[in-house]
């Protein structure tokens, strides 16, 4: 009997983690009797009530197991050790505490799995959370997916399925800061996407506010692009050269009219507030990849563990290693 084990990163996830349960067992129980499964809720220190609901459902059932992570170590450490760590079964299948991406689609996923796919990953096409915030997503994946080597899948937020295999890939990634999206773009072996519609948080709020997404962001830019390091080279380039025509052109300008040809004080104003503001611009996008490279250089762990519930002695071990 094969095992697909569920794995859930939660935050703030009080309102969901029981009826995700209940939606879960319905859905093995109704649909995938044929497989056995695990049910594994990974808390990323809640300051709510997650953590004792998860507790809760841990206790009622055996399937069910607990992770709570020792302090915050935000989403994209939290999901990726999800994936990598805590699962043991032939397919690793992930969704998140806010029930957003129905549990339901778990029997499609599956036998697209069992049709021979390794990698198979839920893209939305349309979603009940703000416009802005689902268009301004859709302006940055666009800009990643011009600018990055690697392809960039639109609308993806690890919501899928993992064959092993693949879950032995990422643990072979030494990335203290990983950024999902782009490995699975540039690792998965026959991969297959599942468009859905993505529902409304059962959270209510979203846990990311500007910096967060910032962060986010950021990973991807600083390890999926060189384009925009590039790209201050070639604008120097254009700066300079435009500098030296304008200053041939005023020199030889003011040398055929002395007395009346102005000097053009405004003109030198905005001309170097522009190139300072586009010097600053670039200074800030190095300081990025520095501070992304200081990060990677340091090979710290991705999370800490702070408690586990309903492992066995063995699985704690691999675990903690």
């Amino acid at each position: 009997m094969k095992k697909i084990s569920v794995v859930i990163p939660c935050y703030n996830d009080e309102k969901s983690i029981e009826n995700m349960h209940r939606r879960l067992t319905d859905v093995f129980s109704q649909s995938l009797p044929q497989y056995d499964y695990e049910i594994i809720f990974v808390d990323d220190h809640s300051p709510d009530n997650t953590w004792k609901e998860i507790t809760s459902v841990c206790s009622s059932d055996s399937k069910c197991k607990g992770v709570r992570n020792a302090k915050n170590f935000g989403f994209s450490r939290n999901v990726y050790a999800c994936l990598k760590d805590y699962a043991d079964g032939d397919a690793v299948f992930m969704l998140f505490g806010d029930l957003q991406d129905p549990p339901e689609n778990i029997p499609l996923f599956v036998e697209k799995w069992e049709n021979g796919s390794k990698v198979i990953i839920g893209q939305k096409v349309s979603s009940k959370e703000s416009k802005f915030v689902y268009g301004v997503r859709t302006l940055f994946y666009n800009i990643m997916g011009k600018f990055s080597a690697v392809k960039q899948i639109q609308h993806f937020n690890g919501y899928g399925l993992y064959d092993r295999e693949f879950i032995d890939v990422l643990k072979q990634i030494d990335d203290p800061m990983p950024y999902l999206k782009g490995i699975v773009g540039e690792f998965a072996m026959d991969l297959e996407i599942v468009r859905y519609e993505q529902a409304e948080s059962e959270r209510g709020s979203s846990n990311f506010n500007f910096n967060k997404y910032y962060d986010v962001a950021m990973q991807g830019i600083t390890a999926y692009t060189k384009t925009f390091m590039r790209l201050a080279t070639f604008i120097g380039v254009f700066l300079g050269i435009a500098s030296v025509i304008i200053a041939i052109i005023v020199f030889v300008r003011k040398l055929m009219n002395w007395e009346n040809y102005p000097i053009g004080i405004p003109a030198l104003t905005v001309g170097v507030f522009l190139i300072g503001a586009v010097i600053l611009f670039f200074l800030g996008i190095m300081g990025e990849y520095i501070l992304s490279i200081n990060t990677r250089s340091l090979h710290r762990p991705l999370v800490v563990v702070g408690k586990k519930l309903n492992f066995s002695d063995k699985e704690n071990e691999e675990t903690d290693k």
